[in-house]
């Protein structure tokens, strides 16, 4: 059973903020998409179609990380700006540093690249198509932004769980700016046409998703299994408890009287 709205975590009962909310905005992955098979198995498997080596899962895993997190300080650098060059520019240093040993990295990064960029690369969790659906019917705008490349667009048309959210497709590499950026959350702003505050966005990553949004006036959750340990930021451990949080809001009724 969902928890009540005064069960989830940091979350105040009856708080007029979340009473605001007319507009829901989804991150994509670990939050709506989650890769299937693993990322370590994709790879892996990549990596021996293309003369290398099936790297140890731990391995693996530390290699991705660490190209990654020096993508992240690239990019960080650059004030969070962004392009479709420059994204995959991005995923190819990471693959490339993450599979060192194939014969071809060209091909390699090309079979990897061409994965991401198809629905049946990714699962969504069971239950999504229904939050959203139930949501759409009371009323909010719903939307999905991420950090993400113009792939994004084919991903979504083979995903119809996620088809509510298609209408408002928001992607880093085409608006110009990474989350945490200001930037990046002006255009879902702009997209929606709806004051900062009663824009809740919800992400699984807690600087790009709830910080950053925080920081550009958004209302934001963040999707954490685990739970916040300090209880400093609305959590949540599953999207099924964002019902409870939402059960004051009435967008419909607000965008009458406005």
């Amino acid at each position: 059973m969902p928890n009540s709205p005064s069960s989830v975590q940091g979350v105040p009962e009856n708080s007029p903020a979340w009473n605001e909310i007319r507009a829901v905005v989804f991150d994509a992955v670990a939050t709506v998409i989650f890769p299937n098979p693993s990322i370590t198995e994709v790879y892996g498997d990549v990596a021996e179609r293309h003369g290398g080596s099936r790297k140890p899962v731990p391995q693996l895993q530390a290699a991705f990380r660490h190209a990654y997190a020096i993508q992240e300080q690239i990019d960080q650098a650059a004030q969070w700006q962004t392009s479709e060059e420059r994204e995959r520019q991005r995923w190819w240093e990471i693959v490339s540093h993450s599979l060192d040993d194939v014969a071809d990295p060209q091909a390699a990064f090309a079979d990897l690249f061409g994965h991401y960029s198809r629905g049946a690369a990714w699962r969504v969790p069971d239950g999504t198509a229904e939050l959203l659906e139930r949501l759409h019917q009371r009323g909010f705008r719903l939307a999905m932004a991420s950090n993400y490349d113009s792939r994004l667009q084919r991903v979504m048309s083979e995903l119809p769980e996620l088809a509510r959210l298609r209408d408002n497709l928001i992607i880093s590499s085409l608006v110009g700016w990474r989350k945490p950026a200001i930037g990046f959350f002006e255009a879902v702003q702009q997209r929606l046409q709806i004051p900062a505050h009663q824009i809740l966005f919800v992400g699984d990553d807690l600087q790009n998703d709830v910080l950053g949004a925080q920081a550009a006036g958004f209302q934001a959750v963040w999707l954490q299994p685990k739970g916040d340990p300090n209880g400093q930021v609305q959590t949540i451990r599953q999207l099924a408890e964002l019902e409870p949080i939402l059960s004051g809001s009435d967008p419909l009724g607000m965008q009458i009287l406005q």
